[in-house]
């Protein structure tokens, strides 16, 4: 303050990378393993690989939308603006892949179990 003995100290805060954006990252490489096994349960399917591609993708869908809410949210965390003492978010390409690999494991898994009811119901 002008005039007085006190004065006020803002310490730099060096930016931390997004919890969310690591986890919606590793949720979406999750997404896109499991939808690999759902596809190659749906492509050497019976009447067993039926059932154990549906769970799997069940799995696989689960998690790719978990990627994406939690890619989502957090490029909300990084975009919005923080004063100058508060933490400042980083991670915007982390959580980008993470709703990229999310969205494309949700995908895969669902045409897997589509493929493993074709072939093996047809």
């Amino acid at each position: 303050m002008p005039g007085t003995p006190f004065g006020v100290v803002h310490l730099d805060v060096p930016p931390v990378t997004s919890g969310l954006a690591v986890g919606s990252l590793v949720a979406g490489i999750a997404s896109a393993l499991v939808s690999l096994l759902v596809i190659c349960l749906g492509a050497t399917a019976a009447s067993q690989g039926v059932w154990a591609a549906g769970v799997f993708a069940f799995l696989g869908v689960l998690a790719g939308a978990a990627a994406v809410v939690a890619g989502l949210l957090s490029t909300r965390q990084i975009r919005r603006p923080a004063s100058p003492p508060a933490v400042q978010f980083t991670g915007r390409g982390l959580a980008l892949a993470g709703i990229s690999c999310g969205a494309s494991g949700l995908a895969l898994s669902l045409l897997g179990l589509g493929l493993a009811l074709l072939l093996g119901l047809g």
